[in-house]
């Protein structure tokens, strides 16, 4: 006996009620438990449909879909975190390792000459945080947007829009960082100290426009390659 949509729908309901807010993740467990009570009806075809639905949900386990969420979303995470790498790799290949240099190099030349290294160093610190939380408020506005027209919630798209704001927990200790090297004063007055600070600026720097605007600017080229049905629910 084949589930009706009218019971496809009510797992659906059933997955959200039971906190699994993303639809990739509700798909996936309504697959696993439509074929289930399907193959049970099988063996005990008089079993309600609410009977099987609490059979099967029982498997799960105390804590329910918890376990499935969390293995998907670390899966999602640890995939997130290799198109990071990717697109960071590229950044120490020809051209855009020029670049790079090029850039290390003027910020050396200039905390090396200037003799107002405490603001220099104090102004990147304001621009960081300046620009992670504008993109916090405007990660919140989309939300909100999507939350009023009740589109479907997909977690790797959770994930970009997250992972980049919450990067900004980094900026704290790097803040601590740079603010202990302008003060360290003997350590400054060596080349090789002010070039490593320049070097690990710049790769923040590089780190946060990923983050910020490489990653999101394929998100929707990224989601529809993991999920086929977010081609459909985007035309």
């Amino acid at each position: 006996m084949k589930l009706t949509p009218q019971q496809i729908d009510q797992l659906y309901l059933f997955t959200r009620q039971h906190y699994v807010e993303y639809y990739d993740l509700q798909t996936e467990l309504v697959d696993h438990l439509a074929n289930a009570i399907e193959t049970e009806w099988k063996q005990n075809p008089k079993l309600t449909f609410d009977e099987v639905l609490h059979k099967e949900f029982r498997k799960f386990g105390v804590f329910g879909f918890m376990d499935v969420v969390e293995s998907r979303q670390t899966a999602l995470e640890k995939k997130y975190n290799r198109l990071v790498f990717q697109h960071f790799k590229t950044f120490f290949k020809v051209p855009k390792i020029l670049l790079t240099i090029v850039m290390t190099l003027l910020l050396f030349n200039i905390l090396k000459t200037s003799i107002y290294n405490d603001y220099i160093l104090i102004g990147i610190c304001i621009i960081y945080f300046g620009f992670i939380f504008h993109e916090f408020y405007k990660n919140k506005k989309i939300k909100k947007i999507k939350k009023e027209t009740n589109k479907k919630k997909w977690l790797f798209e959770e994930i970009i829009n997250q992972y980049g704001v919450s990067s900004g927990a980094f900026t704290v200790p790097f803040y601590f960082f740079i603010q202990i090297s302008s003060r360290a004063e003997r350590y400054l007055l060596n080349d090789y100290w002010i070039f490593s600070v320049s070097f690990m600026i710049v790769l923040f720097g590089i780190l946060n426009y990923i983050l910020f605007r490489v990653i999101p600017s394929k998100a929707e080229a990224y989601l529809k390659q993991t999920y086929p049905e977010y081609k459909l629910e985007n035309l």
